[in-house]
C-alpha cells in the first residue's frame, strides 16, 4: 500500500507542478501583448535575469557539485575560455558551436581520464 501511495503522490505532485507551470505560461501569453519591451522595468528585468544566469554559471565552474567536481578548476576555466573564444570569433556569434566545443572538451577529458 505504501508504494501505491508514494506513486500516487509522485504523479499528483507532477500534475500540480505542471498545472502551475502552464498557468504561469498562459498568464504570460495573455500579458505579452501589453508589455513594452523598451520600458525601464523590462530592461532592468533582463539585466537581472542575465546576471543570475551568469552567477549560476560561474558558481557551476568554480564550485561544482557531482562529477564536475572531479575536473580540476584550471581545466574547467580553460574549457570555458575556449568556448567563449569560439563564440566571439568570426563575423557572426556562434553560441551553439561554443556549447558544442565546451561539451566536447569536457567529454574528451572525461574519457581520457578514465
Amino acid at each position: 500500500m505504501s508504494l501505491e501511495l508514494s506513486v500516487f503522490h509522485a504523479w499528483g505532485g507532477l500534475a500540480i507542478a505542471a498545472a502551475g507551470t502552464y498557468a504561469c505560461r498562459a498568464l504570460g501569453v495573455m500579458a505579452s501583448g501589453k508589455i513594452n519591451q523598451d520600458s525601464e522595468f523590462f530592461r532592468w528585468l533582463s539585466a537581472v535575469t542575465y546576471a543570475l544566469v551568469a552567477a549560476l554559471v560561474v558558481r557551476m565552474i568554480l564550485v561544482p557539485v557531482g562529477p564536475l567536481a572531479t575536473v580540476p578548476v584550471g581545466w574547467r576555466v580553460g574549457f570555458c575560455a575556449v568556448s567563449l573564444l569560439v563564440m566571439v570569433m568570426g563575423v557572426r556569434r556562434r553560441p551553439a558551436l561554443a556549447l558544442f566545443s565546451g561539451t566536447s572538451l569536457m567529454l574528451i577529458y572525461g574519457i581520457a581520464k578514465h
